[in-house]
């Protein structure tokens, strides 16, 4: 008999959609302190002088601030950066509803076609004298969590957007007041985003186990078997969305920089450069659609994989449902942490100065961490019983506890028999927390511009862009050393304690607190934008420096971010895995046979034939946008003295059009390698191949990322001529900021097409090959059963 857990089953059912309508309710509350920062220019007029009124600070601001015409323009500009980016969504997404519901489609024949779409029950999988439900209703129940799953991504990435666009003028207006007003509306902006993600990945979830479980009653193995297709919807949205938002903002940013800045000598996000309202839309679309789909995309696989681990341990075969939903705890804990974190930036203090933004954010990471520590450890105590088994696949094992001195032979079961079990896992959760904010800080130190890192690859730029170039290359390899040490301990740690779900959690803990980490990624892309309404609204240069110090640490934020997702790729990967190899029964997967090393050597290849289409994609996307905006500067006379407006919606097009026909053969090559392998070779050589695609995948995802937040910081650095150090290099147009533009250049596909793209690649395709895997283990490696 396993030990009783002191949250009961009733207090589990309350607790967690609770946490998530204080997440959804928290959200709604930041946003109604966002829109009352008014985009209509009669504010000022009526005299009112409390916080949000504008006549409390226009005194002391420079003669003609308080011209409504600059609050009329910033409204117009938002508007059409806002009906860009809901255009590009609606198209992507009709295209990848169609998409949608075609693999739905084949979710259904294959996993129906196990047993012959009988509608007879079968035994189970993992206990033959059990009699489990029809793989007719997995087939059923996968399908319908698949488009669960890909609907709440695709609303994720969509609200996000909206979110975004909504406070990007509103975040200009503030920087009027001083810095710290602009940084909070930003920031209130990402944690709307933040915790309505959070909030609705849980709810969703937790909505649809219940419902299942009306059909399934006791065979819980079949019924979170079906709910992996949930991650499989998420993951598949979040990766059109990223390669296709990645191509959008990366092929405006690259023809607006090169034209603009580097042969026309005009300042960043100038409206007379035909590419800027383009290239604001693509930040709204790639950086936060596509951003928020991933992450989602991470949340709903992790928990995903650890819920099918432990349906097949004692929690499922108990029937435990706290213990079962101990995922899902950890998730409505760090809603209601992120909560109290992000009052400390928005409420608790303020920032008064442009050198406190950065601090500010790295206090968001460190807090949340902190007090998710103290919630892991009361979740663990009230959620999991005192003992337990933990399915672990491969040889027998006898397992010794610190407190067990009996030797206990369990087969294929790790077994915790004591109140030490909580503790470690406890120890799991912990490890994978600590990891992400360990990660988190060694982004930040290869990516900011307040670090040795940075600052040599500026000083590189004296001797133009080859050096520069090389240095980033070099900085972004080298900076994968920590983070992989990081993800190995908590890998060899997590797996020790509780094996593969050991694992599963670890990427949990790392994205329990995923509201603050969006918020403060979220943030990153709402100042950028709001520095482009302020040039573009042509306000004075007071308040682009502010936008551009908010932009800046943004900039950094995003790379953690993105750090962030990474690293939890990496483990939530190796969690499915885990889950693949049980589910498919593979005993061992063998380094030395054939068919697993042939499939650990292609799959270490598939990164990078991702990388070259999402590179080249942006390359023949960006060079149509050149050739566009110089045509535009050529022809039409008066363009360049302000005279003439340029045609933004050409370049809209451009950007829009690409986007759309080149996200197609990434997407079609990590949906259909797991469906050709497992069909034609069999279980073994996809195993090799999910190993090879992670183990490579993570290292070039981490140094194209921080290669190029390093380039872009870089030339913020030269550009901001904050230290003597800088000014050297600089002024804006000197032959150093040139070589930095370029090198900033070269850096925008890989920080924000292909590095983040690739972890999409390393989940989906082990989420893949785990919802098919009772098709693959039926009916699969055709080739050699020829020959």
């Amino acid at each position: 008999m396993m030990g009783a857990v002191l949250l009961s089953e009733f207090a589990t059912e309350i607790v967690v959609p609770v946490c998530a309508v204080i997440g959804i309710a928290f959200s709604l509350v930041q946003w109604l302190l966002v829109s009352r920062v008014k985009l209509n220019p009669e504010r000022h007029a009526s005299g009112n002088s409390n916080k949000n009124g504008y006549s409390d600070y226009l005194i002391e601001e420079e003669e003609g601030l308080n011209d409504p015409s600059v609050v009329t323009k910033c409204a117009d500009i938002q508007s059409a950066i806002s009906e860009g980016a809901t255009s590009f969504l609606f198209t992507e997404y009709q295209y990848v509803g169609i998409f949608m519901v075609a693999f739905a489609i084949l979710i259904f024949l294959f996993l129906g076609s196990v047993e012959g779409f009988s509608s007879k029950s079968q035994p189970c999988t993992y206990d033959k004298e059990k009699t489990c439900k029809p793989a007719l209703a997995t087939a059923i129940f996968s399908t319908i969590s698949f488009l669960l799953g890909a609907i709440t991504s695709v609303l994720s990435g969509f609200l996000g957007m909206k979110i975004a666009t909504y406070a990007n003028a509103r975040t200009t207006l503030e920087a009027r007041k001083g810095v710290g007003k602009a940084f909070i509306v930003a920031f209130r902006s990402g944690a709307v985003m933040g915790f309505l993600l959070a909030a609705n990945g849980l709810l969703v979830l937790f909505v649809a186990i219940n419902l299942f479980k009306l059909y399934y009653g006791d065979d819980w193995e079949g019924l979170f078997e079906a709910i992996t297709g949930y991650g499989l919807g998420g993951s598949s949205m979040a990766l059109f969305g990223r390669v296709g938002g990645g191509i959008y903002t990366k092929a405006a940013d690259v023809g607006a920089d090169l034209v603009g800045k580097v042969e026309r000598n005009i300042p960043e996000d100038d409206p007379r450069n035909p590419a800027v309202i383009a290239d604001n839309v693509g930040d709204n679309v790639g950086d936060i659609a596509g951003m928020g789909s991933d992450l989602f995309g991470s949340y709903a696989e992790s928990s995903c994989a650890a819920l099918v681990v432990a349906s097949i341990s004692s929690f499922g075969i108990n029937h435990e449902f706290t213990a079962m939903l101990y995922p899902l705890l950890i998730s409505s804990v760090g809603i209601l942490v992120c909560l109290i974190t992000t009052l400390f930036a928005t409420d608790f203090f303020e920032i008064k100065a442009v050198k406190e933004i950065e601090p500010a954010l790295k206090k968001q990471l460190i807090i949340s961490t902190v007090l998710m520590t103290v919630g892991i450890a009361i979740v663990t105590w009230v959620g999991v019983p005192s003992s337990f088994t933990i399915y672990n696949f491969g040889d027998q094992k006898v397992v010794k506890n610190c407190y067990a001195p009996n030797f206990l032979r369990l087969g294929k079961v790790r077994t915790f028999n004591s109140s030490n079990s909580d503790r470690q896992l406890f120890l799991c959760v912990g490890v994978g927390l600590w990891a992400g904010l360990i990660i988190g800080f060694v982004t930040e130190y290869y990516t900011s511009n307040a670090y040795s890192p940075v600052q040599d690859v500026a000083d590189s730029c004296r001797t133009g862009a080859a050096t520069n170039v090389i240095f980033g290359l070099a900085l972004g390899y080298k900076s994968v050393i920590i983070p992989i040490f990081a993800i190995a301990i908590s890998i060899f740690v997590s797996f020790s304690f509780a094996a593969m779900y050991g694992i599963a959690v670890a990427a949990l803990g790392m994205l329990s607190t995923i509201a603050t980490g969006l918020a403060i990624d979220a943030y990153g892309p709402i100042s950028d934008n709001a520095g482009g309404i302020a040039e573009m609204a042509g306000m004075s240069h007071h308040i682009r420096e502010r936008t551009d110090a908010l932009d800046a640490a943004g900039n950094t934020t995003a790379a953690i971010g993105k750090g962030f997702a990474i690293g939890s790729a990496a483990l939530v990967s190796l969690a499915l895995f885990g889950a693949f190899v049980s589910r498919a029964a593979i005993s061992t997967v063998d380094v030395l046979t054939p068919k697993v090393f042939i499939g650990l050597i292609v799959g270490a290849m598939l990164p990078y034939w991702f990388s070259a289409m999402t590179m080249k994609s942006v390359g023949s996307a960006a060079l149509k946008m050149v050739e566009e905006v110089r045509r535009q500067f050529n022809m039409i006379p008066g363009l360049m003295e302000g005279r003439a407006k340029p045609d933004y919606a050409t370049c809209v097009k451009i950007s829009t059009d690409a986007s759309i026909k080149e996200m197609i053969p990434p997407g079609a090559l990590v949906m259909l390698t797991p469906l050709i392998v497992g069909t034609f070779f069999g279980v073994e050589t996809l195993a090799g191949v999910l190993a090879g695609a992670l183990v490579s995948g993570v290292q070039i995802a981490i140094s194209a990322s921080n290669t190029g937040g390093a380039w872009d910081n870089a030339k913020k650095y030269i550009e901001a001529g904050a230290s003597e150090h800088a000014r050297t290099l600089g002024p804006k147009g000197s032959d150093p900021h040139k070589a930095a533009v370029i090198g900033d250049t070269v850096g925008d596909p890989l920080k924000d097409t292909s590095g983040p793209s690739l972890n999409i690649l390393i989940k989906l395709m082990a989420v893949e090959s785990l919802v098919f895997a009772p098709f693959f283990a039926t009916h699969g490696g055709l080739l050699f059963k020829i020959f």
